[in-house]
């Protein structure tokens, strides 16, 4: 299959990856060109920004949660509807999952992916110097085709020309583009990193100036034609067939799902609502900061992460909604949250302040709100008890990034969802809570992972939407 492809990808984080991924989607969308954008890894917000450029829904591609045969085959399916697709990178270009191996890595996916690779260098206060960095990134592995360089925070003319010609002339790999130090291609952050685009505000109208920013140093269509380049990539056959067997199989039974999605909530992976889809659900978002009641007739709730910190008070203040959701609960619908979504089930969240606002109910404890990570980074969760995704004792990948924690009630037994394998098996900690129909934790898992999380959860709903008919 011949699918135009690039990776934009940096020799460290904070290079201006996403700004400058994100304009060279937004130009190319303006030019005409249907853009399916990527991130590699486990981000939620960096894809928001993509999303908005392009207008198609960005897919993460991470090979820890994800096996490769499963990354390829959701790769080349979405992909090959569109004209184009973008990667964005993460981290460093070699940055993975240890210290020895690139698994899970920039260059990991790029190699699977047959993908050409943009590396973007921050050049501030350097000028030969830069061909020594380029020259170790491109030698560093044979395997990975570096097809360029974006200079980034080039201070002058002669800067960019002494820069180029040091690493066009001992790197033998051309400069395609750059972008100026005093461009303003700032995005607004805060403490887990940018801010969401669905917030709004005046976001939408910088992703769109962003095009215009770039368009004096970087060759759109330069880039255009070293995607065109890459390689043919094979369709892995049998993915591909339990990937259509999976949602004939989804359409002999329809169950509605609940998903909260606004300003709090919106961390979700695209890939994992299809799979979703593809075990028979029909997703119906719902807006638990705006809206006054449940979607009818929903058989299960899917509360994704997000910043419910953020927006304490009128989370707290839409008392009718959380009634709903906590009798519905109660009732034994399938209710299952992560992160964002485990803070709202709590009991209360406390804010960084200490000021306590009250939520669902529905998880016995509390969200504290602490001022360093409380956790990040890749884990492996063993359940403890069968709940509505996995069975007892079975393992699921996931991540955790997150500034609070659980503080169960005190004087009673707490549910226990998991073990939290963290720090590469080394740390082992009790983690999250299932009781019953209910399964919250700080666990972001990927549906695509594993058929049977998808599968056992739409097989929940069902279960409870026949007990409520019959």
């Amino acid at each position: 299959m011949k699918i135009p492809r690039i990776m934009i990808a940096g020799t460290h984080s904070g290079v201006g990856k996403t700004t400058i991924t994100t304009a060279v989607m937004a130009a190319m969308s303006e030019q005409g060109y249907n853009v399916q954008p990527y991130k590699v890894g486990p981000d939620y917000i960096d894809p928001s920004y993509h999303n908005l450029a392009t207008g198609n829904r960005c897919r993460n591609l991470d090979a820890w949660m994800l096996t490769e045969s499963m990354l390829h085959t959701l790769f080349t399916k979405s992909a090959a509807k569109a004209d184009i697709a973008v990667i964005e990178g993460v981290m460093g270009l070699f940055d993975g999952s240890s210290g020895t191996g690139d698994h899970g890595s920039s260059a990991h996916i790029a190699k699977l992916l047959k993908c050409p690779v943009i590396l973007i260098v921050d050049v501030k206060s350097m000028a030969r110097s830069a061909a020594a960095i380029v020259l170790g990134y491109r030698d560093f592995d044979p395997d990975l085709n570096l097809a360029g360089v974006i200079l980034n925070r080039i201070g002058s003319e002669r800067h960019l020309r002494m820069v180029r010609e040091a690493i066009e002339t001992y790197c033998e790999v051309p400069v395609i583009g750059y972008i100026k130090k005093n461009a303003s291609l700032e995005l607004p952050s805060r403490h887990l990193g940018l801010v969401p685009t669905v917030e709004g505000g005046a976001l939408t109208d910088r992703v769109r100036a962003l095009a215009d920013e770039i368009k004096d140093g970087i060759d759109i269509g330069n880039l255009v034609q070293i995607a065109q380049s890459a390689q043919p990539l094979e369709v892995t056959r049998d993915i591909r067939d339990k990937l259509i067997q999976a949602k004939e199989n989804g359409c002999n039974e329809r169950v509605k799902i609940g998903i909260a999605w606004d300003e709090a909530f919106s961390f979700y992976y695209q890939d994992g609502l299809e799979a979703l889809e593809n075990q028979g659900a029909q997703l119906v978002k719902f807006s638990p900061l705006h809206d006054t009641h449940l979607p009818e007739g929903i058989d299960g709730l899917y509360i994704g992460g997000g910043f419910p910190e953020v927006f304490l008070g009128e989370l707290a203040v839409n008392q009718g909604l959380i009634r709903e959701i906590r009798d519905a609960g109660q009732a034994g619908m399938p209710v299952f949250a992560e992160c964002g979504g485990l803070m709202y089930l709590c009991q209360a969240i406390v804010d960084f302040d200490g000021g306590e606002y009250p939520m669902v109910g529905l998880v016995p404890g509390k969200s504290i709100m602490e001022r360093k990570l409380a956790g990040m980074g890749y884990v492996e969760a063993e359940s403890i008890t069968d709940n509505i995704l996995s069975g007892a004792g079975n393992k699921i990948k996931g991540h955790e990034f997150h500034y609070s924690r659980l503080e169960p009630v005190s004087g009673e037994e707490f549910k226990y969802a998991f073990r939290l394998y963290r720090n590469r098996y080394r740390d082992t900690i009790p983690e999250g809570y299932a009781g019953g129909n209910i399964l919250a934790s700080y666990l972001h898992a990927h549906f695509a992972s594993d058929p049977e999380l998808a599968e056992r959860f739409v097989g929940a709903c069902i279960e409870y939407k026949q007990q409520r008919f019959f």
